[in-house]
């Protein structure tokens, strides 16, 4: 039987975005403050996961042994660094989030049975990456307030509130709604973005969180007008604002997830069909998860 064991570190390092073969007006210009002197830092969070056969002791691999590796290969190494010069390949493709989840990847697969990395520069940012060339995901969180109130216009109050309960009240109700993107791309193979974060971001908080936030979403939003603003209403209108303008910078939408409240959460793809962040059973022909 085959299982995915996943394995957390961390390292604190520093890095700047800068082409010696730029100046110092154009690194500005296309890095803005990520090209100041002499860098930023993050505290990173990194999670390894791995798929193998569970022996007869009930383990994947020695999680003692697989911490030496992750010690010995990346985080000894990158831990209070400066990422631009502790490793080669971040002089030749910058040190960016996609970026440093690919080296590491390949710092590690010749040791570890790798399905996945997953790196968080910040809690509002981080990366996904599966050993696919240059493609990863990048994967930035936001929020914003809203009332709404579920009810069909169709509909009786009284067969409302047998559909929906408390929910079908007249006035509505809010909440703090946490909002995941995800974006895929290939990683260019000098700057280290699959694009820029801050075209990125710009239109999560353009087409989304602005027009989103603070508003009562069945009467300022023209959309929810006579589509009900369940999670998964909202999810889906948020992945059909963003699928143009995200492919407009070069990239392509993956998955929208809506955070209601710590109990309620939804996620919508980019297709109309289920389609997860590729798993090793793309490449395997059996897996059991446990």
């Amino acid at each position: 039987m085959q299982c995915i064991i996943n394995r957390r570190a961390q390292f604190s390092a520093s890095h700047r975005y800068w082409l010696p073969e730029l100046n110092e007006a154009e690194n500005q210009c296309r890095f803005g403050v990520c090209a100041n002197a002499p860098g930023h830092g993050h505290n990173y969070v990194l999670y390894v996961s791995m798929l193998g056969d569970l022996d007869e002791y009930g383990m994947v691999l020695n999680l003692s042994n697989v911490k030496h590796v992750i010690k010995r290969e990346v985080t000894s190494q990158l831990d209070f660094s400066y990422l631009n010069q502790v490793w080669p390949e971040f002089q030749q493709t910058l040190p960016t989030t996609e970026n440093v989840a690919r080296v590491i990847w390949q710092r590690l697969v010749p040791h570890l049975p790798l399905i996945r990395i997953q790196l968080f520069e910040s809690p509002e940012l981080w990366a996904d990456y599966y050993g696919d060339d240059m493609e990863a995901y990048l994967t930035i969180s936001t929020h914003f307030s809203a009332a709404h109130r579920l009810a069909r216009p169709d509909l009786s109050y009284e067969e409302n509130c047998e559909i929906y309960g408390k929910c079908a009240r007249p006035h509505g109700h809010g909440h703090n709604y946490h909002l995941e993107v995800t974006i895929k791309g290939n990683i260019d193979p000098r700057t280290g973005m699959i694009v820029d974060l801050v075209d990125f971001q710009k239109i999560v908080d353009d087409y989304v969180v602005e027009p989103f936030d603070h508003t009562f979403l069945n009467k300022d939003i023209s959309y929810f007008a006579e589509v009900v603003p369940t999670a998964e209403n909202i999810a889906v209108h948020i992945r059909d604002l963003l699928l143009q303008p995200i492919r407009a910078i070069g990239a392509e939408l993956h998955k929208v997830k809506l955070i209601e409240s710590p109990n309620n959460s939804c996620e919508v793809y980019a297709t109309s069909a289920i389609e997860p962040l590729p798993t090793v059973a793309e490449r395997q022909p059996v897996l059991a998860s446990c």
